[in-house]
């Protein structure tokens, strides 16, 4: 741009470059006043949090006072650590604070508040970075790493726990070689006031993260008794007329550590230890004998006393043995027949069982498989106690399967595609509640296209054979199917069984 020769032109030019100037100026103290206004704002963010802290170290004194484990006196120290170590760290920087504002040349006129020079580049590179000043910025580096490790050993590295103090990753876009450079190199001295101010309150915030883990670690701070119901727990619920009933009475999810739960049966009151009262009466007479259960419990936190109540019975009986069935009255060859013996009032240990026509294997607690292995009678004979009884069970094969293809069609009209996707015949064991499995041996495959002569292949095993396959796909509408003389073999079969026939018709 050519300079103007004329001295009323120039002067207005010149003007006009210096109201430039005075407009940049303006716009960089609103700047650097902004970052005065952001700092103020993390000032008082802080005193939010630190109050929050306050009340969740007081909710975690009142369950460690409440519930004096040693669990939770561990916590509640770790607690109060995190709490420390924010207080050391938010001091240090407020070190650092003063020794920025003394660099910035301390109090200004207008706002005794915030510094005189807070454009000032050099003298932050001077402080923070260069190695001759006192190279503020790798303390704070260092001393960063060192606390975030407190924070987080103290919550014993747990990975849900985030802790927000920590040195960050540099953007990939910066020309900074260094955390150091990146936060602290030629930045004016009213922009690192907010930074150090994130600083603090990352570490108030770290230190809620870690009294979080340990409220949590101790249970909910606010406890509430919802959910529970009382429970016992009898030495035995069938007892033999004259001999004692005894049953431990006890509060389920009850936390032993607090004395705040009183018992009582029947309107009649029981010294409680541990959590459980015991409650002991003499059987009189036969037939169930019901009794009621009254639980209080206090909370220690608020002193709210709940109840709760339930009816609870057992049942007196005569001296007798017994056995049951657990899935059928017959005894199939082949699987497992679970059954439970008992003879009441009699230790499992003195019970004795006898089989004829099966045989007999212990499982423990007074269960036992039997196993057949010849249609007909068996017997078992239990004794103990002084009393003894013979009981008498039908020994059967196991019932017919039903032949299937794909488990669901048993014959009928099927689709042209439906009846290609098959892959062979599957026995069904239907209503059979064992675990048991029949093998297909073979059958006889008939294809019957229309206006042709049969085409007969046996097919051995469950699946089509290459022969049968190829007839299966030469299915089309109207043509015919028979599946004959389908033979099984069950467990506990000595020779295939025939299971009968399948007809389907293509449509």
């Amino acid at each position: 741009m050519s300079i103007p020769k004329e001295p009323r032109q120039l002067m207005i030019n010149l003007m006009y470059l210096v109201l430039t100037a005075l407009l940049a100026l303006n716009v960089s103290a609103e700047v650097m006043n902004a970052f005065f206004s952001l700092d103020r704002g993390l000032k008082g963010s802080r005193e939010i949090v630190e109050q929050s802290n306050e009340a969740l170290m007081a909710g975690i004194s009142k369950t460690a006072e409440a519930y004096p484990t040693p669990k939770n006196a561990e916590y509640k120290a770790k607690a109060e650590q995190a709490k420390q170590l924010s207080a050391e760290f938010t001091a240090y920087i407020d070190g650092v604070r003063e020794k920025l504002f003394e660099a910035g040349k301390g109090p200004s006129k207008d706002d005794p508040t915030i510094p005189k020079d807070v454009r000032n580049k050099d003298v932050t590179t001077q402080l923070f970075v260069n190695e001759a000043g006192p190279r503020l910025g790798y303390e704070i580096e260092e001393k960063i790493k060192e606390y975030r490790q407190k924070f987080l050993d103290l919550a014993e590295n747990d990975p849900d726990v985030k802790i927000p103090l920590e040195i960050e990753e540099i953007p990939a876009n910066s020309k900074s070689k260094s955390w150091v450079d990146f936060k602290f190199k030629q930045m004016p001295v009213a922009a690192l006031f907010p930074v150090l101010g994130k600083m603090q309150s990352d570490s108030k915030s770290s230190a809620t993260a870690v009294m979080n883990w340990a409220a949590k670690k101790m249970g909910d701070i606010d406890i509430k008794f919802d959910a529970f119901e009382p429970a016992y727990s009898a030495e035995k619920n069938y007892v033999i007329s004259g001999e004692k009933f005894a049953a431990d009475i006890f509060l389920s999810a009850y936390s032993t550590t607090a004395d705040n739960v009183s018992i009582s049966v029947n309107g009649q009151g029981l010294p409680v230890k541990g959590g459980k009262a015991r409650y002991e009466t003499t059987a009189q007479g036969v037939g169930e004998k019901p009794f009621k259960v009254s639980i209080n419990v206090k909370n220690p936190l608020t002193g709210e006393v709940k109840n709760y109540s339930k009816d609870f019975k057992y049942e007196v009986g005569q001296r007798a043995v017994a056995i049951s069935l657990d899935k059928m009255n017959v005894f199939y060859i082949g699987v497992d027949n679970p059954i439970s013996v008992s003879a009441a009032g009699v230790p499992t240990s003195q019970v004795q069982v006898n089989a004829t026509g099966v045989t007999l294997a212990s499982t423990g607690g007074g269960k036992y498989n039997v196993r057949g292995t010849t249609p007909g009678d068996a017997t078992i004979t239990v004794s103990g106690g002084g009393a003894s009884q013979a009981f008498k069970y039908r020994v059967k094969r196991i019932p017919d399967p039903v032949p299937t293809l794909g488990m669901k069609y048993r014959g009928g009209s099927m689709g042209n595609g439906e009846f290609k996707a098959q892959g062979g015949v599957i026995p069904v064991l239907e209503n059979f509640d064992f675990d048991a499995k029949c093998d297909v041996v073979g059958f006889e495959f008939t294809y019957l296209a229309k206006r042709q002569d049969p085409v007969t292949e046996i097919n051995p095993g469950p699946r089509w054979s290459g022969a049968v396959s190829g007839l299966v796909q030469k299915a089309k509408p109207g043509d015919t199917y028979l599946i004959d003389d389908v033979k099984v073999k069950c467990p506990g079969d000595a020779a295939a069984r025939n299971i009968g026939s399948m007809a389907f018709k293509i449509r």
